[in-house]
């Protein structure tokens, strides 16, 4: 990981919990010296702690670790809401439906911010049969290429993964208005409303 539980990050979620340092510190099975310590950063939870300590401050251990809570106010699971994320060491694609704490390879990825394509990074979409075939006029060598295409609606999330050795082309079935994404390893990701 690139970053510890910090003390200010612990007392910030014990407090919003109306926690005492002694009421973690029953919790969690360490003396309430233990939790002052720690938020006067006279000291760090041992690692075999973060996991009873994440359960009693009711947050992932990867929200306790970041100092970032995460709050579900998707209440409706709207998939247009849907978060992208790529891991830049391995490729993984990783996706959320809102908020969320994302790692891979110890790495904590930041959401994908989807930007209107330019030319250089156009996509045609035909219909053909019952389907949309999707072409994203882009070369696909393995130092530049599309990672991705995705097809996103209010209820679905569609996707199909591209390799530098092949076309950046696929179908989907657009079922209602929705957005296609696809992502460049060196530009990012784009996005158009379909």
């Amino acid at each position: 990981m690139n970053h510890y539980v910090t003390g200010a990050v612990i007392k910030r979620l014990r407090e919003a919990k109306g926690m005492t340092q002694a009421e973690l510190a029953e919790k969690i099975d360490v003396s309430p010296k233990t939790v002052s310590k720690w938020e006067t950063a006279k000291g760090l939870p041992d690692i075999s702690l973060l996991d009873p300590l994440a359960a009693a401050l009711d947050v992932s251990v990867m929200e306790l670790m970041s100092g970032n809570t995460v709050v579900n106010r998707n209440v409706s699971a709207n998939m247009l809401r849907s978060r992208l994320y790529v891991c830049p060491v391995c490729g993984n694609i990783l996706h959320a439906m809102g908020e969320a704490v994302i790692s891979c390879c110890g790495v904590t990825l930041p959401p994908l911010d989807a930007e209107e394509a330019d030319d250089a990074h156009r996509v045609t979409v035909e219909n053909v049969e019952d389907e949309q075939f999707v072409v994203a006029h882009h070369p696909m060598t393995k130092q530049h290429y599309i990672s991705f295409l995705a097809y996103v609606t209010s209820d679905k999330l569609q996707l199909v993964k591209l390799y530098p050795e092949g076309n950046a082309e696929c179908r989907f079935r657009f079922r209602g208005a929705g957005y296609l994404y696809w992502y460049c390893n060196r530009h990012g990701l784009m996005r158009r409303k379909v």
